[in-house]
């Protein structure tokens, strides 16, 4: 949207409710700059910029910015509020939140993306947009020019889960498990991109559950970091075991694994299970469930 097709900012009232704010509307946001950020829990790629969108209401709160942001869920599981509140106070969020389970302020913004930023000016106009990461710099500038100021960007530095990916290395795309999305899984020893299960296995429309201890999933991958969206739906904490190449990770683990390749699954979310520190190549990543029950979603890479 350039700057020449600015519309009214729609209204938030489809939300279902709030976090750090009671429910705000366009009219009371007339006179200051907002910054509108679409995002949902489980979004590796709304966990990367988040850092940005972060440092931004920090910086430029007292010079007239709000940010809102707004969680509008991709899987079901995504819908509890009791999974949005954790995730809120992870990435020290202290800006109002939209909860949108009903796709309501989704609709109203014609929305297609996560994450999407929109950004409206003092007179409620929308003035610019952004779907997915990059642009930081530019949207930055964007967000001074709304303001009336002019001053360095802000320093932001992504650690743990946000931080950018190993753009130059990555050459495995997100992969969903489900039936409604579910692509480029194979039998046997998966080759590269692709993945496979063992054990018994529920294809459900999205995601794929564990039915007995021991199912496991495999996945050939080329990138630093790989993750996977799970959740342990109705069952306990749930251990499972990680291995690559045949091996423990070592040194590879990601945040939710230790060295040995030991995890539990305790609450649905995205769990970084890979990020490599030395030389990028083809690996081969399983997950392997001790208990049944387990539903796993997606893969993403980083």
């Amino acid at each position: 949207m350039s700057l020449f097709e600015r519309v009214h900012m729609p209204s938030f009232v489809g939300a279902t409710g709030w976090l750090n704010s009671e429910p705000l509307d366009a009219a009371d946001l007339r006179g200051r700059v907002v910054l509108v950020n679409f995002w949902t829990l489980t979004c590796i790629n709304w966990l990367r910029q988040e850092p940005y969108v972060r440092a931004w209401s920090r910086a430029y709160r007292d010079d007239g910015l709000v940010v809102i942001g707004v969680h509008t869920p991709e899987f079901s599981f995504e819908h509890e509020v009791e999974r949005i509140r954790p995730a809120v106070a992870a990435r020290e969020i202290n800006y109002p939140v939209a909860i949108d389970n009903d796709y309501g302020v989704w609709s109203a913004f014609a929305n297609h993306y996560w994450p999407a930023l929109y950004f409206v000016d003092r007179e409620g106009m929308i003035s610019d947009q952004h779907f997915g990461e990059g642009r930081y710099e530019q949207s930055e500038r964007v967000l001074q020019q709304l303001l009336g100021i002019e001053r360095e960007p802000v320093s932001v530095e992504g650690v743990g889960i946000e931080a950018p990916a190993d753009w130059d290395n990555l050459r495995t795309p997100e992969t969903y498990l489900g039936s409604a999305r579910g692509e480029r899984r194979t039998t046997g020893e998966p080759r590269l991109n692709r993945w496979s299960l063992s054990g018994e296995w529920t294809s459900a429309r999205e995601n794929v559950v564990a039915d007995e201890a021991g199912a496991s999933i495999a996945f050939r991958f080329h990138a630093r970091d790989a993750h996977l969206v799970l959740s342990p739906g109705a069952h306990g904490p749930i251990p499972f075991k990680l291995s690559l190449d045949g091996e423990a990770p070592g040194a590879a683990r990601g945040g939710d694994v230790d060295a040995d390749g030991a995890g539990e699954l305790r609450e649905g979310r995205l769990y970084q299970l890979i990020r490599e520190p030395g030389l990028i190549r083809e690996r081969t990543l399983e997950i392997t469930f001790l208990e049944p029950g387990a539903e796993a979603y997606a893969f993403t890479f980083g």
